[in-house]
């Protein structure tokens, strides 16, 4: 058949005759008629639509952008699918031409192109099934048929000199696994996962595929090494994140196997680990898979003869084989007895650790009493170095205390624990003016004291009397001006409590507002202590020496005031002075304390006129 491209102008020809001549012509060499034919197949059929028509017309195009070196153009033009429609012989020197490029020119990032268009063409023509009658153009080249052996034989010799040009290739250019173009090449071949469109520098293949692919052949260790390296903390890989999404079933199974392997070596932490990650990414653990991890379970942190014991990694594997395996009742229970037996080894050298042991014990097996008996003896020396003034080690709770002493109720430490914080809540709710709490907070005193109820009121009342006064003598004694004052308001409250029997109150109340006052005279400003006395915290008359010490304030007062100009004021403090010295005894205070003296009511001026 004619190629003379002039032919006469405008004339019909179909679009197969077309390319069937530019096919031949292109096989021949004639590359000078290839290009016209194609431009008269455009210019006269426009691009073509039928999926034939169009795979030939592509194939044509991309091997004369390759003979000219327009790989881009050559990876462009190229179709990925429906090959066995081009012709072989096209096909196959399109595929010799990629296959010398990447070989001649290699490294470069380039090239990852030149290299999905090698991939998809030769495993098209190697094909096991021969869907590009590769095996026919061989015979008609050859001039005679192809026997199998020597079929089989040149087919299998080509796919290794491809894959070894291709791993060459990968660790020149640093590629893993994921990304190796060796994995794109064994995946287009089982698959034909390699879509030109989607090619890139990162990998060839989509990251879900190659791990697909790698742990569907046998290539499990290959995944996890490739994998490791991109995200080295196998504690951070998760279903869910979007850097995992893509590999997370085939990493599972990889871990899975893997683990199942090191179960097999006796490497029981490792082993229990993989699991751990692989139940985190989805997987579901089968018969074998469970087996796996209770042998691994019973097994990890010990060995046969025992000198390898490790508390800390047998501890931490039945952490993971429980977790793993949470219905498993002999993993609770060993791992139970594990803790407990590490929290008493370390129960004086580590408390904290060992209180952590007791409490997860608990947390895997409630109610188990070696564990509650552990804490409880914790609690126990909390509560004596508490009551013997030092700090205890962990802050006590009162709920705990309670609990332990509903289980031990002979336990001398927490009643006494209980009695004094109740102590301290009545005296802090009476300060407050909460009565009614302050009387329950005594009752339980009074219970823990040892008293049988019901309780009556008047007990109730004496009991808080004494505790305000016990507290008062406490804070009075600080000798600061805060713990005077506060002594102050405690015995003001007692007073309030206290019935007519206990007269002493009131003595020790008013002894203690005068010490207040003195201690104000001496240490603070003169209108401190009239502040104080204008509070009524004690009347005139009552007391001469206090008496004494506010009209001395007053007349220092005034005196400052003079100085400042303030003669108004000085005359106010004067007056004042001369109202309060009314009352006091001829003598004052020159031979010793003042005696304790009544209020004469018909002289009572009332301390509210006052300034």
């Amino acid at each position: 058949m004619s190629v003379d491209v002039t032919g006469e102008p405008g004339r019909a020809v179909a679009v197969d005759l077309l390319l069937n001549d530019a096919e031949h012509a292109f096989l021949y060499g004639r590359f000078a008629v290839v290009r016209p034919l194609l431009r008269r197949v455009q210019d006269e059929f426009g691009t073509p639509e039928a999926e034939d028509v169009a795979v030939r017309y592509a194939i044509l195009r991309a091997a004369l952008a390759a003979r000219v070196g327009n790989w881009p153009e050559a990876v462009r033009r190229c179709p990925d699918t429906q090959l066995d429609l081009a012709a072989t012989g096209v096909v196959h020197a399109l595929a010799v031409s990629a296959l010398r490029r990447l070989g001649e020119e290699s490294g470069r990032r380039t090239d990852f192109g030149t290299a999905a268009l090698a991939i998809v063409l030769w495993a098209h023509l190697l094909d096991e099934g021969d869907p590009g009658d590769f095996r026919a153009l061989l015979t008609e080249r050859r001039g005679a048929p192809v026997p199998d052996d020597l079929w089989e034989g040149a087919r299998r010799h080509l796919l290794g000199r491809i894959t070894d040009l291709l791993h060459a290739l990968d660790v020149r250019g640093g590629r893993d696994a994921l990304a190796a173009w060796e994995t794109a090449w064994e995946a287009e071949r089982a698959v034909l996962a390699v879509l030109l469109s989607d090619a890139g520098p990162d990998g060839l293949i989509p990251l879900g595929e190659a791990a697909h692919h790698l742990v569907t052949h046998d290539r499990g260790e290959a995944l996890l090494d490739a994998f490791t390296a991109r995200h080295p903390d196998p504690a951070t890989w998760a279903a869910d994140s979007p850097d995992h999404r893509a590999c997370a079933g085939p990493l599972a199974q990889a871990l899975a196997e893997r683990g199942r392997n090191q179960v097999r070596a006796g490497e029981w932490s490792g082993a229990l680990a993989d699991f751990g990650t692989a139940a985190r990414l989805g997987h579901t653990l089968g018969t074998e898979d469970r087996a796996a991890v209770l042998h691994a379970g019973n097994n990890v942190g010990r060995s046969r003869t025992g000198r390898d014991y490790s508390p800390v990694t047998r501890i931490q594997g039945l952490e993971l084989a429980h977790a793993l395996l949470p219905g498993d009742g002999s993993l609770a229970a060993e791992l139970t007895a594990e803790l407990v037996r590490q929290g008493r080894r370390v129960f004086d050298s580590d408390p904290r650790q060992s209180r952590n042991r007791f409490a997860r014990a608990l947390v895997v097996s409630p109610g188990d009493r070696d564990a509650r008996s552990g804490l409880d003896d914790h609690l126990r020396g909390d509560l004596r170095r508490a009551l013997d003034g030092a700090q205890p080690q962990k802050k006590i709770h009162a709920e705990a205390v309670r609990a332990l002493l509903r289980r031990d109720p002979d336990c001398a430490p927490a009643r006494r624990w209980l009695r004094d914080r109740n102590a301290e809540w009545a005296v802090a709710a009476a300060s407050s003016g909460h009565m009614a709490a302050a009387r329950s907070a005594v009752r339980r005193v009074i219970q823990y004291d040892g008293g049988q109820g019901p309780h009556g009121e008047e007990l109730v009342s004496s009991v808080l009397v004494d505790l305000l006064v016990d507290e008062a003598g406490f804070s009075g004694a600080e000798g600061t001006r805060a713990g005077r004052e506060r002594s102050v308001d405690l015995l003001n409250t007692a007073i309030g409590i206290a019935g007519p029997a206990r007269d002493h109150v009131r003595e020790t109340y008013e002894a203690a507002v005068l010490d207040l006052a003195e201690h104000l005279e001496a240490t603070a400003s003169p209108s401190d202590v009239i502040e104080l006395f204008l509070r009524d915290l004690m009347r005139t008359g009552v007391s001469a020496r206090f008496d004494q010490t506010v009209q001395a304030a007053y007349l220092r007062r005034a005196q400052t005031r003079e100085k400042e100009g303030d003669l108004g004021g000085a005359r106010r403090d004067r007056a004042c002075a001369k109202q309060i010295g009314a009352e006091l005894p001829d003598q004052g205070l020159l031979f010793g304390p003042a005696p304790r003296i009544r209020p004469r009511h018909h002289h009572d001026f009332g301390q509210d006129t006052l300034f």
